[in-house]
Order: structure tokens, then C-alpha cells, then sequence
């Protein structure tokens, strides 16, 4: 399926490429009490288990495991609970889906430390855009694909981003994924001015994880509640997809490999 800006990217975990010449679907685990979506909360073996059967049968490649809920208002947690959640839902995502990729949705160099010492390699997804001082230094010295987020306003996308891919670089960092982080600091105009310059970010030459699920850029512009933001969802996630994005991070994640098979046949309507 060919998509603007798309190329065939791949991402090296500990010598398995995982690759994104196709658009992927990464699947939220949030193993937290407070996540803003209610029905993405998974906090016992058995909840896991159930979401990480879901997460690959409905086609999700990627199981994203969350410990620390970053909607505005979360409860703090500290690195040990972040880390004791962690690894209760990454010794359940192992068992029970060990050819699925793993992410792991933290903004603490020391926890991306650990986790990849007790469960091999995975996938960072730091929401902080490395505000952790250590966080470039640790993914680039374990080889651990990276997920850099704008924490910033579009206005200033350009700028942040190149400062924080150089600085990646220098240390020898070898996968990154750019994420422009919807709903991070920004407004609900900023986000959708995000999504019109999405293709800017291609300049780069590094994959695009896209996260609009569920969020308030849908259910605050429609007046509805997360809840009832799937339809909205989808339609940002065509959106994205046909601005290049290489990875869906999302709730639904049937919803989202239907949008996938759908644009594959429009681009190639005779296979």
C-alpha cells in the first residue's frame, strides 16, 4: 500500500526487524487505575491477558504497556510502582504473545533500563520528548528503538524535533520514530494544524507513530465524551494514514486494521 511520505522503514528489536512498509497497528495495555479512557484500564493477570488476546487477534503488531497514566490530572506514581506494573503486565504480554513487538509507554530512562534487562528489547515510547536527561544516552547505549514525542506547539515543531534527532544521533541512536504527540500541550486548534502539516515531518526521514485515539481533539471538538469518540477516531486515523503515518497507537484496535485493509484496496483496487 503506498501512502504519502511512506517508505519502508523497519525498527531492529535485538535483531527482529519489525517492518513498517505497511502501516501498524500498536495496541494500548494501560496497566494503570486512571487512564482517561475507562474501558483501556487493565490491572489483573487475567484483564491482561484478555486485552493482549484482543490486541493480536483483531491484527495489533505492537502491545504498547503503560504504567503511568499521563492524562492531565494523573495521579503521580513513583518509578518503583511504574516499574512493579510494568512488569506485571510485560511478563503477562511475554507469555501470552511472545512474537508480538513490545512497547513500553515511559519517560524514565532508569525504567526503560530495567525493563529491557528483565524482558529484552523494546520499543520506548517517551511521551516527555526526553525530558529524563538520561533517556537518549540509555536507548542509544541498549540500541533501543525510540519514540521521540513533540512536546511542543507546532509552531515550534521543526526546530524541537531537529534539536532532539541530532542530539539522538551524535550518540549513535539508530531507530526513531517521531510521534507528533496529539493532545500533548497543545490545543485543540494546534492539533488540527498539526494534522495539516503532518507531511513536513517526512522531511526527516524516520517513521510517524500517530495517537488520536480516543482523545479530547475528537470528543471536545463534537461535543461527546471519549467514550463515543470511535467514529471521530476513525476518521483521524484515515487522515493520518493518508498523510504517511506508519504506526496507528490506538484502543480499538480492529477499528484501525479495517481503516488499513480499506486504503490498501483503494491504492491497489484489482488485488
Amino acid at each position: 500500500m503506498h501512502m504519502e511520505g511512506t517508505e519502508s522503514y523497519s525498527l531492529n528489536l535485538g535483531g527482529q526487524l519489525l517492518q513498517l512498509s505497511e502501516p501498524q497497528v500498536m495496541g494500548i495495555l494501560n496497566v494503570t487505575p486512571d487512564s482517561f479512557y475507562s474501558g483501556s484500564r487493565r490491572q489483573t493477570e487475567t484483564e491482561i491477558a484478555q486485552r493482549v488476546h484482543e490486541i493480536v487477534r483483531e491484527g495489533g503488531t505492537i502491545i504498547d504497556v503503560g504504567g503511568y497514566s499521563t492524562r492531565p490530572g494523573a495521579q503521580e506514581v513513583g518509578e518503583e510502582e511504574e516499574l512493579a506494573r510494568l512488569r506485571l503486565g510485560l511478563s503477562v504480554v511475554r507469555r501470552e504473545a511472545p512474537e508480538a513487538a513490545v512497547s513500553v509507554d515511559t519517560f524514565r530512562a532508569r525504567v526503560a533500563e530495567h525493563v529491557a534487562d528483565e524482558f529484552g528489547p523494546v520499543i520506548v515510547n517517551d511521551v516527555s520528548g526526553g525530558a529524563d536527561p538520561e533517556m537518549f544516552a540509555t536507548v542509544a547505549r541498549r540500541g533501543l528503538p525510540y519514540v521521540l514525542t513533540l512536546d511542543a506547539a507546532p509552531a515550534d515543531m521543526m526546530r524541537y524535533l531537529s534539536q532532539r534527532v541530532d542530539a539522538l544521533l551524535q550518540l549513535g541512536q539508530k531507530d526513531i520514530v517521531l510521534d507528533p504527540g496529539f493532545g500533548f500541550g497543545k490545543s485543540l486548534d494546534e492539533n488540527y494544524q498539526l494534522l495539516g502539516q503532518l507531511e513536513a515531518l517526512h522531511a526527516f526521514g524516520l517513521p510517524l507513530l500517530v495517537g488520536v485515539s480516543r482523545k479530547s481533539m475528537v470528543y471536545r471538538l463534537l461535543g461527546t465524551t471519549p467514550e463515543e469518540a470511535l467514529n471521530g477516531t476513525t476518521v483521524l486515523h484515515t487522515l493520518a494514514l493518508e498523510r504517511g503515518a506508519s504506526i496507528l497507537r490506538v484502543h480499538d484496535v480492529g477499528a484501525a486494521t479495517e481503516v488499513i485493509k480499506i486504503l490498501r484496496k483503494c491504492s491497489s483496487p484489482s488485488d
